[in-house]
Order: C-alpha cells, then sequence, then structure tokens
C-alpha cells in the first residue's frame, strides 16, 4: 500500500500543476487609454495599451461595458469604474511593492485620482515640480493650516509667486501611500494638485509609449 501511494504522488502532483498553469493570471494594475462604445483601451500590469470589447476577459480583467465616458470592469470579483486616463491597482507589483499604472489623457498628461490627508484629489503628475503641488483652496478644503508653514518663492512659468512649504501626513496614489511627503501650497497660478519629485522620488518610474508605471522603492 505504501507503494502504492508512492507511485500515484507524482501523477497528483502533476495534474494539480497543469490546474494551476490553466488559471488566469491576475491582473494588479488596469489602466485606460482609450474609450469607445462597448469597447476599451486598457493596459494591463503595465504592458502596451490593447483592445478589449465588452464581455471579454484579459489576464482577469473583464470589460461589462463601456462608452466615451467611462468602463467598467470586473476585476477579483469586484466591479471598477474607470474614466479616460484613470488607473486601479489591485495588488502589489513584483517583490512585493505597491505599484501603480497611469495611463496618458490625449494631451500627454498624466493625471490620476489620488488623496492628501484622507482627501480626495485629481493628481497632475509634474516631474519638473520639486514638492507636490497644492492650491490654497484645496489645502482650505482640506483644514491644511498652510500659513503656518515656511513662507517662500516658487519658481512658475509665470513668475515668482507666494508659497508655504508644509509637510503632508500622507499622499495616496492607488495602492501607493506615503507618509510624511513634503509640499508647497500657492495661493495663485496654480490650477492644478501637482504630483512632484517629494512623491515621484521615493518611486521607480517606468515609461513605456502612454503608459507610466510607479513602484514604491521605499
Amino acid at each position: 500500500m505504501q507503494n502504492t501511494v508512492r507511485n500515484k504522488f507524482p501523477a497528483y502532483c502533476m495534474a494539480w500543476l497543469l490546474i494551476l498553469l490553466a488559471l488566469p493570471a491576475l491582473a494588479t494594475s488596469v489602466g485606460v487609454a482609450g474609450l469607445f462604445r462597448d469597447k476599451a483601451m486598457v493596459s494591463i500590469d503595465g504592458g502596451p495599451p490593447r483592445l478589449i470589447a465588452a464581455g471579454q476577459t484579459v489576464q482577469g480583467v473583464k470589460l461589462l461595458y463601456a462608452n466615451s465616458d467611462s468602463a467598467t470592469f470586473e476585476i477579483g470579483g469586484k466591479q471598477r469604474t474607470l474614466a479616460m486616463g484613470q488607473s486601479f491597482a489591485s495588488g502589489a507589483g513584483s517583490g512585493g511593492k505597491p505599484r501603480v499604472t497611469l495611463s496618458a489623457d490625449p494631451s500627454g498628461h498624466f493625471v490620476t485620482p489620488g488623496a492628501i490627508n484622507g482627501s480626495s484629489v485629481m493628481f497632475l503628475l509634474d516631474t519638473g515640480a520639486s514638492s507636490v503641488v497644492l492650491p490654497a483652496g484645496e489645502a482650505k478644503r482640506m483644514g491644511i493650516n498652510y500659513r503656518a508653514g515656511q513662507m517662500m518663492g516658487a519658481s512658475t512659468a509665470n513668475g515668482v509667486i507666494p508659497a508655504w512649504r508644509v509637510m503632508f501626513d500622507s499622499v495616496r496614489v492607488g495602492n501607493i501611500n506615503l507618509n510624511q511627503v513634503e509640499g508647497l501650497v500657492v495661493e495663485t497660478g496654480m490650477p492644478a494638485v501637482l504630483l512632484g519629485m517629494s512623491f515621484l522620488n521615493r518611486m521607480d518610474m517606468r515609461r513605456e509609449g502612454q503608459i507610466m508605471t510607479l513602484t514604491q522603492r521605499y
């Protein structure tokens, strides 16, 4: 009996191996690069954009429906609705490090939802900004007393403007969440929230065409 079990064990192992190999690989990040009726152009796990149709499943990502405004996916058993240029990260990247994939909008800019101190914002990725830059109106909405910070001058395309250096408790993009991130709050000339180098310096950044992948280094 013992010999019989030993002889059958490798067969059981092979059967399980074949089952595991047959399982679809589950995506950890999905970015929307194009929207059409019942179709969407998506980048999965930082790969090149590909067109998928409603009802189609690729790497565990199923497109339920889409129009020119947004696309709704089923990812990991949950529905996620993404607009043009938005992305969703469902897990960690290689080596267990958090990762998020961003898709460029039609103007070539990387825009993504995120949060500062737990308050939702829409970030514009800007490698030319030394810090995360927040308009004063947004800072007031979040209850940040930015005038208690250090006043300084910030150089912009319109010249030097007054700014206050502050420290954000947390800055989050996708499943990447950093604590104690240096920021600037400006009262004039800043229509967007900039995701600058005080956040990006702690990332490994990889761009392939219209796709930007950020992987947290520390």
